[in-house]
């Protein structure tokens, strides 16, 4: 009896490993990021102006994900020892050895081929140029070179997670266009109010690890004029697409209320003298903003309350 449970404890605390284990090796890819990345790629395929089969549109979206995988793999294997001096990123799972670095290195160049090939192979080059592109861009350009170097490096790196849309509308058509663009845009401008207001958050973590984050050159006060200045220009821009006539009420009304929220947030960062407590709601509102206003597009291109 004694051995039999003593058996049955083993294989549950090994089950309960392998599980850990899954869950790690899935954090390396970085899923909430995935899925904010899926969703806006979604869109782009969804609102173009012509249809594809579902199982290449799946697949798009499949190679987007797998793409932003790597881009995440291999922005934890870069910054590994950074993230250790981090509280934030310190439980990941290169930091806390779980993973060896080239281990994450090795996932990171897979995912990277696995993603662009197949997306070449089964959508189009040109989807598949742009995926490896932004790739490139995430990695080199945005984590190697501009966010150790430049208090600007999320306003220029926030390309990077821009890019889906775009690459989802290019895989269904073969071309860009002006509403791929603007989406691009919205993102674009989104980016740095979004990661300032996480910066303001953890001010003392990206001190410590050294990362030239703006509030930490040029202080708390000069970041929230920012987060300000950008929210409001963002709102500016997510009305272009309903003047252009890509969009109808819905998409309106959504942007609006959600936008006009949005710079409420950003005007209570301003107005707060810690900015800790506001910072970190703003931030995860940001996340169901974006959510939210890409779903609104979906809405109002189903022509549903229209």
């Amino acid at each position: 009896m004694i051995a039999k449970t003593a058996s049955i404890y083993k294989k549950t605390s090994t089950d309960s490993d392998y599980i850990f284990f899954i869950k790690e090796y899935f954090s390396l890819v970085k899923p909430k990021v995935m899925t904010l990345v899926v969703f806006t790629a979604f869109t782009g395929i969804f609102i173009a102006p012509v249809t594809i089969h579902p199982w290449i549109a799946f697949i798009s979206i499949f190679c987007i994900a797998l793409g932003s995988g790597a881009a995440g793999a291999f922005n934890m294997w870069y910054e590994k020892e950074l993230d250790l001096k981090m509280l934030r990123t310190r439980k990941r799972p290169l930091p806390s050895k779980v993973i060896k670095k080239n281990e994450a290195l090795g996932i990171a160049i897979f995912l990277s081929f696995i993603s662009v090939y197949v997306m070449a192979l089964t959508v189009s080059y040109y989807a598949a140029a742009f995926l490896a592109f932004s790739i490139f861009f995430y990695v080199v350009i945005y984590t190697m070179w501009l966010k150790p170097r430049t208090k600007y490096n999320i306003v220029i790196g926030g390309a990077a997670g821009a890019f889906p849309p775009a690459i989802g509308w290019l895989s269904v058509t073969g071309s860009l266009d002006v509403l791929p663009f603007l989406m691009f845009l919205i993102i674009f401008m989104w980016t740095p109010p979004h990661f300032w207001a996480l910066s303001l958050y953890c001010l003392k973590d990206y001190k410590t690890a050294g990362f030239p984050m703006l509030p930490v050159v040029s202080g708390i006060k000069k970041t929230k004029e920012q987060i300000v200045i950008y929210s409001i220009l963002m709102f500016l821009i997510t009305l272009i697409p309903f003047i252009l006539g890509y969009f109808g009420m819905v998409y309106l009304f959504s942007s609006l209320i959600l936008g006009l929220y949005f710079i409420f947030h950003s005007f209570k960062v301003y107005f707060d003298k810690g900015a800790e407590n506001k910072s970190i709601k703003m931030f995860l509102y940001s996340i169901i903003y974006l959510y939210f206003l890409f779903l609104s597009m979906i809405i109002d291109h189903l022509g549903l309350f229209n």
